[in-house]
């Protein structure tokens, strides 16, 4: 049973307090096999939506697991997903593929992601962090979020990045994040330019000493402007962080006198 309809039948006096509770508890997990459980209320609880990390898991429960989703949800949301299992996801569904984020969305007929009024920017220090800044545009677009991309615009030619950064600054993004490797001075950088929160996002290029991500992240920790940071190529946590306090800004600002 869907929440809202539980708490308005609560509302009417339609079932008593333990029945509620008892149905609360009841759909907090829909159990679908040994191997995977839904937490079908995960949206509604966290402003999050739940996904399927689809690394390392076999195909076909991979389609089970994504068409449960789309059954009880209306959407199921799939992150690093293989050519493989794509593969055989388009066998029985119609998919949603975005390349560079290996990012595979279902939706049932007439499901869609409400706009919520938060706003998010998001910059990549090079071309090759924009994979990992893909999976954060995705999920914040899912939760409800305008995402303006910024790509390429690395502390070796800090020059490009000073006219797109005042250009969403100027359009009201609520949080930007920031995706470098190799050295990973961008993210600090941006933060200390900026008056909104900056996520850093350590990404795994770069190579020899340091390389795989390690110096972007203890650059980035080390960080001398304020700055939250997430772990190497967690494109999925910044994008949801980052949408959050989006979210929560847009709340306050129509709850405002």
């Amino acid at each position: 049973m869907d929440l809202n309809h539980l708490l308005e039948k609560l509302k009417k006096g339609d079932i008593e307090v333990e029945e509620a509770s008892k149905q609360i508890r009841l759909g907090n997990i829909h159990t679908l096999s040994e191997i995977s459980n839904i937490d079908p209320y995960r949206m509604k609880r966290t402003g999050i939506p739940e996904a399927i990390f689809s690394e390392g898991k076999n195909p076909d429960d991979l389609v089970h697991i994504a068409t449960e989703h789309l059954k009880h949800e209306g959407r199921a949301i799939l992150t690093r997903v293989s050519d493989e299992q794509l593969t055989v996801l388009e066998q029985k569904h119609t998919v949603e593929w975005n390349k560079y984020a290996r990012i595979a969305i279902l939706r049932a007929d007439g499901f869609q992601v409400d706009k919520t009024g938060g706003a998010i920017g998001i910059i990549t220090a090079g071309t090759v962090d924009v994979p990992v800044a893909e999976e954060a545009r995705i999920i914040a677009q899912e939760m409800g979020v305008t995402v303006h991309t910024i790509y390429d615009v690395g502390a070796a030619g800090i020059h490009r990045l000073f006219p797109p950064l005042g250009d969403i600054i100027e359009k009201g993004v609520d949080a930007i994040i920031v995706a470098a490797g190799r050295e990973g001075t961008l993210p600090t950088i941006v933060s200390g330019i900026v008056d909104v929160p900056v996520i850093g996002l350590p990404v795994s290029s770069g190579y020899g000493a340091g390389g795989s991500g390690t110096a972007a992240l203890h650059t980035m920790l080390q960080s001398c402007s304020v700055l939250s940071v997430v772990n190497i190529d967690a494109g999925f946590v910044a994008g949801a962080f980052a949408a959050r306090i989006a979210n929560v800004v847009a709340e306050a600002r129509k709850n405002q006198v």
